[in-house]
Formats: C-alpha cells, sequence, structure tokens
C-alpha cells in the first residue's frame, strides 16, 4: 500500500497548501507550473503530489469544488475557474486572472445548446422546457433573470447527449469542437470564464504566506505570457540594422549589443510564436546571420 503523506491542517502555519485541480486541468496546470519553475509530481495513485519547495504542500480536487475548500480554510490557495467560484458562492480572494484552459490560452464559455435539428432558434424558446448542466446554481439564476420557467437539471457528465434527451443543455465548451462533434449548435452563451489563483481571505493576512502567493502569482503568470512567444537572436553587420528593425513588430524594442567585429552587433528580441516561421526568412535576407530561436519559460513584464 503506498504511503499517505500526513496533510497539513488549516491551522498550520509551517506550510502554504496548494490547491491543483484535478481533470481536465491538470496536466496544463502541472506544465505551467514547470514553466513558471516548481516540480510537482504526481504519483497515479495519490492526490497528494510532491513539489520542490519546502514551505508549500499540494493536494488535488475537482476544479468543481476547489472554491470551497478555499473558503473554508482547508486549502490556503488554489487554481480553479472563475465559473466554479461563482456556481459555489464563494468567499475568497481572486489573486490572479490566468487565461489558460485544456487546450489553449483563451477562456471557456458556457454556453446553451441544442441539437442541429431543433427547431429552437433563440433561448426564449425554450420557455416551459428542461435543460441539463452541471452548472446548476448559475444556469437557474441565468435563466431567472431572463424571465424564463426552464427547469434545470443536474447532470453527472456526459452532458452532451442529454441534448438529445430533454429540451437543451449548458455545456461548457473551448474550441467548439465537442459542440460539432455531437451535432449540437449553440444559441447563447451563460458566461465567460477564466482560470484564476484564488486565496483564503485570513491566509492573506498572514505575511510570508500572502508574499509566497504573490511570488506564485507573478511567476504564473510570466509562464503564461512566454508560452506563445519566442526568442530570437542574431548578429548582423551595422549597416543593416534598419533593414532589419524595419521588419520585427513595432512594438518590440530589442536588445542591441556591440560585437568585437567592427560595425557588427547582435539583436535580440521576443516575438509572437506564430509569426516567427515568417520573420526568420525575412530576417536572413536583409542580412542577419546565425539566427537563434529558443523557446521561453517566463516572461515578467
Amino acid at each position: 500500500m503506498d504511503e499517505i503523506p500526513a496533510m497539513t491542517t488549516k491551522t498550520d502555519k509551517d506550510k502554504l497548501v496548494l490547491g491543483i485541480p484535478k481533470g481536465s486541468l491538470q496536466e496544463s496546470t502541472l506544465d505551467l507550473f514547470r514553466r513558471a519553475g516548481y516540480d510537482i509530481r504526481v504519483s497515479a495513485r495519490s492526490y497528494f503530489p510532491s513539489i520542490d519547495d519546502e514551505q508549500i504542500s499540494v493536494i488535488m480536487f475537482r476544479a468543481q469544488e476547489m472554491s470551497r475548500y478555499v473558503e473554508d480554510g482547508v486549502v490556503d490557495v488554489a487554481l480553479t475557474g472563475q465559473d466554479w467560484v461563482l456556481e459555489n458562492g464563494s468567499d475568497v480572494v481572486e489573486v490572479a486572472e490566468l487565461v489558460y484552459a485544456k487546450e489553449r490560452l483563451v477562456p471557456v464559455r458556457w454556453v446553451v445548446a441544442v441539437p442541429q435539428e431543433s427547431d429552437i432558434q433563440t433561448v426564449e424558446q425554450l420557455e416551459g422546457g428542461i435543460v441539463a448542466t452541471e452548472l446548476l446554481n448559475v444556469t437557474k439564476r441565468y435563466f431567472a433573470e431572463k424571465g424564463l420557467n426552464v427547469k434545470v437539471e443536474f447532470s453527472w457528465g456526459a452532458t452532451e447527449v442529454k441534448a438529445r434527451l430533454l429540451d437543451g443543455i449548458v455545456d461548457v465548451t473551448e474550441t467548439g469542437g465537442t459542440m460539432r462533434a455531437n451535432k449540437l449548435r449553440q444559441i447563447d452563451t451563460v458566461m465567460t470564464s477564466s482560470t484564476c489563483l484564488i486565496a483564503n481571505k485570513d491566509t492573506m493576512k498572514i505575511d510570508w504566506k500572502r508574499r509566497k502567493i504573490e511570488n506564485i502569482a507573478l511567476l504564473l503568470g510570466g509562464a503564461i505570457e512566454a508560452r506563445e512567444k519566442v526568442g530570437l537572436k542574431m548578429n548582423l553587420p551595422r549597416e543593416a540594422l534598419d533593414a532589419v528593425m524595419s521588419i520585427l513588430p513595432a512594438e518590440k524594442s530589442p536588445t542591441i549589443s556591440d560585437l568585437a567585429e567592427a560595425n557588427w552587433v547582435a539583436l535580440e528580441v521576443i516575438v509572437e510564436e506564430r509569426i516567427e516561421r515568417d520573420l526568420v526568412p525575412q530576417l536572413k535576407r536583409a542580412g542577419a546571420t546565425g539566427i537563434i530561436t529558443y523557446p521561453l519559460n517566463k516572461v515578467i513584464p
């Protein structure tokens, strides 16, 4: 039997208890922490990952319930969705909004969806109908604010299937791929949600824990900022500098250094990864040599 590490309690002041979401956000969250400089290792049969920081202990919960444990002080700080904080009505401190999801660096959307073959075109046509969702309380408020009498049932998963059993569903989408695969049509957006770093209010009153949480927020934000960027290094004759500068994105301010060889300079800049493949050939034609591209772990504004 695996040894289960002792869990810190809400009265333990020696450790910062960090909650990591288990499930769809797990791998992207672990990758984000790795980029931020933290090595978190998860055992297949444990909810208590290890971390290379003696001041932190880690526990994993589902994102849906994370904010409740933060509010109660079981967990000091955690990552979860703004949607679940709102769903649970949790009284917590939102330390930072961290725009990343399972697949892309974008917020997710909770949408009202119906089968493509349905006659329903607007949410008003759901009056008197039944929808299923995991986001129960938020969805009830959504229909109530529209003055619609819609029965909202809790879904334990596989919500897309229920769109053809009931009148519609409210489900989360990131790229829309799952909706299209299940031949569903979106008719309205209930809310947009990003992942956020939240903290217990009492925890934020403890100086060292607050500083630690602020450090984590800074590094995670830097890791997100870097995920879709690359660094570019190159050498070029000084006479080619104006031509190269005209190619670089206007908002970028590169670092330029003199080289030992007279009339040559080294240039370094950070650019969006999506433009790098078009940029490099242009830089080469403009006179740049020894062009190096490299991935980034963190970009701290």
